[in-house]
């Protein structure tokens, strides 16, 4: 059974006793809803694969709830303590070096080096800080689906797999976190809630990642709703549910008014609801949207969730 518990101190309290115990715990960021587990055990990280059914050479993020605590994990160069400096608590999550032994072997897949950030959301950082551990936390969705950024998408996607979901309302970013490395140099390894045009003052221009999955998010295939998807699509066909953006005419709209922080936040919501209505036959039409700031992110996400499907 899964419980559903308010963000209040009885809910916190038994969310922090449930991971603390090895469960895992849904939990609102202001990217997404993800879902934790403590990162220093290797049965409740192995517990956020089997729940999520998640392949598990993917690597997990690990959520801290200050710099202090993150130092306890990774190893910061001057960049990176300038990065974190101006952006944490925040969408960006740093891939930097592991300080070995910290942490389950399984959260970074095996490499020597780990994802970690430092949510803003209050809820996120009200329940790191009762729960006083490191959480692994991937988006609280079956691998591959449709991001959740309610309670209510998580519910219909883990319920009876989870221990409980801690539900702190909508998210207001509604988009996965912008991940870097910085070695050799600073590359964006998958963009997100926080726009490149904010890091590159500070970092310069960011390569663009190589083949090998190093970070999370990076799968071919990933973000789909059951329904095939068309993109840059200015009407539907027959069989098809348009989702626009701006001015294009649809059945429903990321914005209306074309503005992309609205886009992103709604991103996951409309795909789900799009997927409601176009059912086990139909398909979903996509507008086209802007490839600069958020729209970068917002068309990852797209071109991941429209690519072919592997075999099961």
């Amino acid at each position: 059974m899964t419980e559903h518990l308010l963000p209040d101190i009885p809910g916190l309290s038994r969310a922090a006793h449930l991971l603390r115990e090895g469960l895992l715990v849904a939990f609102p960021t202001e990217t997404v809803y993800g879902l934790g587990g403590d990162a220093r055990s290797d049965t409740a990280v192995a517990r956020i694969f089997q729940a999520k059914n998640r392949p598990t050479f993917n690597p997990l993020i690990v959520h801290v709830p200050d710099l202090r605590t993150a130092r306890l994990y990774a190893h910061f160069s001057a960049e990176a303590e300038a990065l974190a400096a101006r952006f944490w608590p925040g969408p960006l999550t740093l891939v930097l070096p592991l300080i070995e032994g910290t942490l389950s072997p399984l959260v970074t897949a095996a490499l020597q080096t780990v994802a970690i950030r430092i949510p803003a959301h209050a809820t996120a950082q009200a329940l790191l800080r009762t729960a006083a551990i490191p959480l692994a936390a991937p988006s609280a969705n079956l691998s591959g689906k449709i991001s959740p950024t309610t309670a209510a998408h998580v519910a219909s996607g883990l319920t009876g797999r989870i221990a409980a979901i801690l539900d702190g309302g909508a998210c207001s970013v509604g988009l996965e976190s912008t991940i870097l490395t910085l070695k050799p140099r600073p590359t964006l390894l998958r963009p997100g809630g926080l726009p490149v045009e904010q890091i590159e003052p500070i970092t310069g221009p960011l390569a663009q990642p190589g083949a090998q999955i190093t970070a999370p998010g990076q799968l071919a295939s990933h973000y789909a709703p059951n329904a095939p998807l068309r993109l840059n699509a200015r009407e539907a066909r027959p069989g098809e549910t348009l989702i626009g953006f701006g001015d294009v005419k649809a059945d429903l709209s990321f914005s209306p008014s074309g503005d992309l922080i609205e886009a992103a936040a709604t991103l996951f919501a409309t795909l789900r609801t799009a997927d409601a209505i176009a059912g086990p036959q139909g398909r979903i039409a996509i507008a086209p949207i802007p490839d600069h700031g958020l729209g970068r992110a917002i068309n990852d996400r797209l071109s991941r969730a429209a690519a072919p499907r592997p075999l099961p």
